[in-house]
């Protein structure tokens, strides 16, 4: 690495290794990012024990990062087209940073909850930034579609690798899962500095006002949703603590779309809506998360609770899945080119489906081999596929000038729809637990019944979800789908009556040390 920052249009100029080293810094943050969705699950049991969590309390460890980070990402997406990207990503990891440390040291169930709230705040400002950079990096449309495949598949081995990495750190402590994060997001820091000059929209754009009121509404409202839900586990439906929640959760999420509707600078503007295969991406995202996070939130438990494995164990069940996954990304890299990304997507989300209904075999005393293990193998390959094409779909047709925007729609709806999928599956089956057990049912079959109906309407989500992308998207090349219209405009008069993706802020060549 030089002294010499990377400019976000050098790519048009002559190829620069510096490009290439830069995504590799932010594909890592990214994985880091995710990996903090997953990497809990795994120790939960511990952390449960550790700091007098109860059962359904628990899923606030999960719930309260990708619920702050999903209601936040459209405002921190936003902030980083405005204040800059370079200025927001280090904003953001450094709040990250900070979290992370809150939630090793946390001495009790509110303080790791708070801290992971604090978390998904860093993540929402830190990851649209950085998205926002990889694809001002690389205006080149094969060159682009490779790049975002990466970003998109290092985030796809962070939610997966999770629980591996958790396994192996449990073994000091649980608190590890959190601290590890410091140094890497202490070089990311520095690296991308050193690496990437900054950029935003130009001065037209930058002089609107994001809209926080409409981010602190829709998170808020969302929030009051899970809650609602998650009580549903423990309480009848009826039950004050679950419909106030729920009822105060519905009207902040109606007020946030009236809010939207007469803003003069909405979080997303309506523009933003009126591609149809852009919109369908993010709806199949939706779909896709909440039943991958929830897989892994109940597998996990199925392994400890259940199967009586270790944490470690419970870590090393999980390595075929990123084995498979890790071949899945790279197979994706070489047949998006060729195929496109719609039938990868198709193709991703059959193989998913067929491994979610693997799953509703597993029994109490089980076989890992025969039970699991082909439910993993395929839910793997098929997320592998799905990755790449999740990301370069939800960018179809974006100008630069919503890069970052396009980047914070796309993880908002990953995050809220992990979030509300854990909170609607898992209240299911520990519904389903509790009153079987009243039944007088051995709590190892309650358990495993109550996960069986999950999985099963995760498969029915997965299928649906191939359905869309069959039905409603677009036919259009991949080098579309990357981003349509990837060369820059030139600035003067001509520019205005075309989309916006010229970085005026920045100077034109490397900059000087």
């Amino acid at each position: 690495m030089t002294a010499a920052a990377l400019p976000t249009d050098v790519s048009d100029q002559q190829p620069d290794r510096r490009r290439w080293i830069a995504l590799a810094v932010l594909a890592l943050v990214q994985f880091m990012l995710i990996l903090d969705v997953t990497v809990v699950n795994v120790a939960l049991n511990v952390i449960k024990t550790d700091l007098g969590f109860t059962q359904s309390s628990l899923t606030w460890v999960v719930d309260g990062y990708v619920l702050t980070a999903g209601g936040l990402l459209l405002l921190g997406g936003r902030l980083a087209d405005l204040l800059g990207r370079r200025r927001m990503f280090l904003v953001g990891i450094g709040l990250f940073t900070l979290a992370s440390a809150l939630s090793g040291a946390a001495q009790n169930p509110g303080m790791l909850i708070a801290s992971r709230f604090l978390q998904g705040a860093g993540e929402a400002i830190a990851a649209p930034a950085a998205f926002g950079l990889v694809v001002l990096l690389f205006t080149n449309p094969k060159e682009r579609a490779t790049a975002v495949g990466v970003f998109g598949g290092m985030a796809g081995l962070g939610g997966t690798f999770g629980p591996i990495i958790s396994g192996l750190l449990i073994q000091a402590s649980w608190r590890w899962i959190f601290f590890v994060n410091l140094p890497v997001a202490a070089f990311a820091m520095i690296a991308v500095v050193r690496l990437v000059d900054e950029s935003r929209a130009d001065r037209r754009v930058a002089e609107g006002r994001p809209d926080v009121t409409g981010a602190v509404l829709i998170t808020a409202g969302l929030s009051g949703v899970v809650y609602g839900l998650i009580e549903a586990a423990t309480h009848p439906w009826g039950s004050t603590r679950v419909l106030v929640p729920l009822l105060v959760g519905i009207g902040l999420i109606v007020a946030f779309v009236f809010v939207e509707a007469t803003v003069k600078e909405p979080l997303v503007p309506l523009r933003f809506f009126t591609n149809r295969t852009r919109v369908t991406a993010n709806v199949v995202t939706m779909f896709f998360a909440s039943v991958f996070f929830t897989m892994f939130f109940l597998l996990t438990l199925y392994f400890e609770q259940v199967q009586g494995y270790s944490a470690l164990r419970t870590g090393v069940a999980y390595l075929p899945f990123g084995i498979v996954i890790a071949i899945a990304i790279g197979m994706s890299g070489v047949l998006v080119p060729k195929f496109g990304v719609k039938p990868l997507l198709v193709v991703g989300f059959v193989f998913y489906t067929v491994g979610m209904l693997l799953l509703t075999r597993i029994t109490p005393a089980g076989h890992y081999w025969s039970e699991p293990f082909p439910a993993l193998v395929l839910t793997a390959f098929g997320s592998g596929l799905a990755f790449a094409g999740f990301v370069n779909a939800s960018v179809h047709g974006v100008s630069q000038q919503d890069a970052s925007l396009a980047s914070g729609v796309q993880n908002a709806v990953q995050q809220i729809g992990g979030a509300v999928g854990l909170a609607v599956l898992a209240t299911i089956a520990l519904r389903h637990f509790a009153s079987a057990t009243k039944n007088n049912v051995d709590a190892g079959t309650a358990a495993t019944d109550g996960y069986i109906i999950a999985f099963r309407i995760g498969a029915i989500v997965m299928a649906v979800g191939a359905v869309l992308v069959f039905l409603l998207f677009e036919k259009v090349s991949v080098m579309n789908a990357a981003m349509d219209g990837a060369a820059p405009v030139p600035a003067g008069p001509e520019a205005s009556a075309a989309p916006a993706f010229a970085e005026r802020d920045i100077e034109s060549g490397l900059a000087e040390p």
